[in-house]
Formats: structure tokens, sequence, C-alpha cells
């Protein structure tokens, strides 16, 4: 991945661009991320994967509450974070 300062984000617009088609460009501001300047098919597809996260954390709520009242137990009224959704993906591989 490209590191560019900010400065040089400004300066080199057009450059930054062209780069980030073939691979996502970092920018710092006082040597810390700030930004970062990726393709419309790269942006596309962070959106695709926070959608099926968000419907696998909403299925999955909903699951938990059919159990719950399968069993008699109250529904559980807090959702799964990213972080649950993540752990659970990584338990099923």
């Amino acid at each position: 991945m490209l590191t560019v300062t900010s400065v040089e984000a400004q300066n080199r617009f057009g450059e930054l661009i062209d780069r980030s088609q073939r691979e996502p460009v970092q920018v710092t501001r006082r040597g810390r991320p700030v930004a970062y300047v990726v393709c419309n098919q790269d942006m596309r597809e962070l959106s695709d994967l926070q959608t099926r996260r968000d419907a696998a954390s909403r299925w999955y709520a909903q699951y938990r509450a059919s159990l719950a009242s399968e069993q008699g137990a109250a529904p559980v009224e807090n959702g799964l974070t990213d972080d649950d959704v993540t752990q659970l993906a990584h338990a099923l591989r």
C-alpha cells in the first residue's frame, strides 16, 4: 500500500486517483493515517461486506430470539457487534 502525506495528496491528486485504481493509498497527516483512497470497485466490495455482516447479525439475533422463545426464556435484547460476527465467522471456518 502506498502512503503519502496530505500535502503530497493535494499536490498530486490526479496521480493519487490513478494509483488508487491499482492499490489503496493511505494518506497521513503528521505521521498518522487520516484517510484512504480506494477505487470504486474496492469501495463497493467494502459496502457489500458491511451489508452481508449486518444481515448475518440480524439473522443471528432472530435465531437466538426464536431459540429463547422455544425454551421459554426471555429474548436477549442486545444485538451482535461486528466483533461478535467476526468471531462467529472465524469459528465456522
